[in-house]
């Protein structure tokens, strides 16, 4: 697309603006969540290593993905692998993010199923292993296309306008990567989590408080797990418009898909890896105090000493109620 096409097209000046917009916010939201990780000792725990993860896929998302997102919607005129590999990047990031989700709703299931062994099982070696495993299949995953699963066609010429439909097999962006590799997780995810408010809720009923701090620990567990659940609800809700239009293409070759319509899909896949640090700032109090005292020590140069209360009584593996807890529950 030439210059005059691009100032020609106000709804694409539009998309692209937004996009710069949200790749702003994505990047430096998610770059504070990793701040606050490193800056409280007693944060840099189990949990908080999947949350990291996430974090790093999101600024990925907004350093990375959405510059290619706007190369792709522009229809550059590149080599046909160059512009799969562009692609297939777009891939990679987005199943980062869905896999680190299911991290974390493993270890909140294992959290809540095995309370007294989660330290035994949750071993530091295990969570990096664990990490190591969702992006190396993120990447596997997402570069597929790489390897042969592509639009590809000898008899093509070798440049091309680069445009997602020009290069990506849609058989593998809707049997192998949203139905395998998406949806899947997700219902695991929803089952685990499912599993989880259950679990909590018949322990409370059984008068768990019986057993000293039991009570605490699982109405604590309680407040995480809702709050861990709207991050992937949010997940869900952002990500499914684009999943079903691809969906659609692929079953419905006839329909025509609006250009507004997969732009705002897009656009709101996008907008999930900035909303996640807003989410720990409302529901999360001590990533809240945090925020702030990096707004006021380190940005805006007040002179206050960096000291954030650490949670006092507490092992190694738990979290302290303020770090995974919403106010006034």
């Amino acid at each position: 697309m030439t210059k005059s096409n691009l100032s020609k097209d106000p709804l694409l000046i539009v998309y692209i603006t937004t996009e710069a917009l949200i790749a702003v916010m994505a990047t430096l939201g998610n770059a504070l969540v990793i701040w606050v990780v490193r800056l409280i000792p007693d944060n840099q725990n189990t949990t908080f290593y999947f949350i990291t993860s996430l974090a790093l896929a999101d600024i990925a998302v907004g350093i990375l993905v959405i510059p290619l997102a706007i190369v792709v919607s522009l229809g550059i005129t590149m080599h046909f692998y160059a512009c799969l590999l562009v692609c297939s990047l777009l891939m990679v990031f987005s199943h980062a993010s869905i896999l680190s989700l299911m991290a974390i709703a493993i270890d909140r299931h294992l959290r809540v199923k095995f309370p007294t062994q989660y330290r035994i099982i949750v071993t530091r070696r295990r969570i990096w292993m664990a990490l190591g495993t969702c992006w190396f299949i993120s990447l596997l995953v997402g570069l597929m296309p790489m390897f042969g699963w592509n639009q590809r066609n000898p008899q093509n010429p070798s440049y091309l306008e680069c445009y997602y439909q020009n290069v990506m097999n849609v058989d593998y962006v809707v049997f192998f990567s949203f139905f395998s590799w998406i949806l899947v997780p997700l219902l695991i995810m929803c089952i685990l989590y499912a599993r989880v408010f259950h679990i909590i809720q018949t322990k409370l009923k059984q008068n768990a408080t019986s057993i000293k701090g039991s009570g605490i620990f699982y109405r604590r567990e309680f407040r995480t797990a809702k709050s861990l659940a709207l991050v992937l609800f949010l997940f869900i809700v952002c990500w499914l418009p684009l999943c079903i239009l691809n969906s659609v293409s692929r079953f419905c070759q006839t329909c025509k898909i609006p250009t507004a319509l997969l732009y705002v899909a897009i656009l709101l896949s996008h907008i999930n890896s900035a909303i996640n640090p807003i989410v720990y700032a409302l529901r999360i109090n001590k990533f809240r105090k945090t925020y702030i005292l990096i707004l006021k020590t380190y940005i805006l140069q007040m002179k206050q000493e960096p000291n954030v209360p650490c949670a006092e009584n507490t092992s190694t593996d738990q979290l302290s109620e303020d770090q995974l807890s919403e106010d006034n529950l």
